[in-house]
């Protein structure tokens, strides 16, 4: 396996276990076998445990922003019609996992806001990345007059993703994508003229 390629095997694989079992219960070794990747190879790519969380959540990020991106560029749709696609895309994902692992910043959050710094302030980027992505095209639903022009995008952007992130944890609890469901029918109805 080329250089790339490993170390692109075992970001891939740290993905799906930290989505499965969390940063704290996924140990190094437990990634290394998942990979098929030999154990002194991990260091190679890595510094630390914390740096390989890192990346995973650089990976993760910009895998999910390139989506989000293509859902909220799509200029046939109206920007609301935008969003609620992206959004029904991301719970039909979650359905066909049965809501099982959830958003991996979500859950990192969760997990390692006390625990790691550097972490926490990438996850917190992250958030805000998708919040600008959210008001710059809640800002172009409301110069569409899809939504009342006395509304403030940035907060209601703040306010989606962070219904959003409850919504994806108590479908993960409920085991079902109600909550989801429920989220998506809320914003759209309290928003639209």
């Amino acid at each position: 396996m080329a250089r790339g390629d490993t170390k692109n095997r075992l970001l891939e694989v740290g993905t799906r276990i930290f989505l499965e079992r969390g940063y704290n219960h996924s140990g190094i070794e437990s990634i290394l076998q998942a990979a098929d990747v030999p154990k002194g190879s991990f260091y190679n790519y890595f510094s630390s445990k914390e740096d390989f969380g890192l990346q995973v959540i650089n990976r993760f990020a910009s895998c999910f922003e390139a989506e989000l991106d293509r859902f909220l560029g799509e200029e046939t749709l109206s920007p609301l019609g935008r969003l609620k696609g992206y959004f029904e895309s991301v719970i039909a994902l979650l359905e066909s996992n049965r809501c099982r692992n959830g958003c991996l910043v979500g859950n990192l959050s969760l997990e390692m806001a006390d625990q790691s710094e550097l972490l926490r302030t990438r996850l917190e980027e992250v958030f805000e990345g998708w919040v600008k992505r959210y008001a710059d095209c809640l800002e172009a639903a409301q110069l569409a007059g899809e939504i009342p022009a006395e509304m403030n995008v940035r907060s209601l952007a703040e306010f989606w993703l962070n219904s959003w992130q409850g919504a994806v944890l108590r479908a993960k609890t409920a085991r079902t994508t109600q909550p989801l469901r429920l989220f998506l029918d809320m914003t759209l109805g309290a928003v639209s003229v």
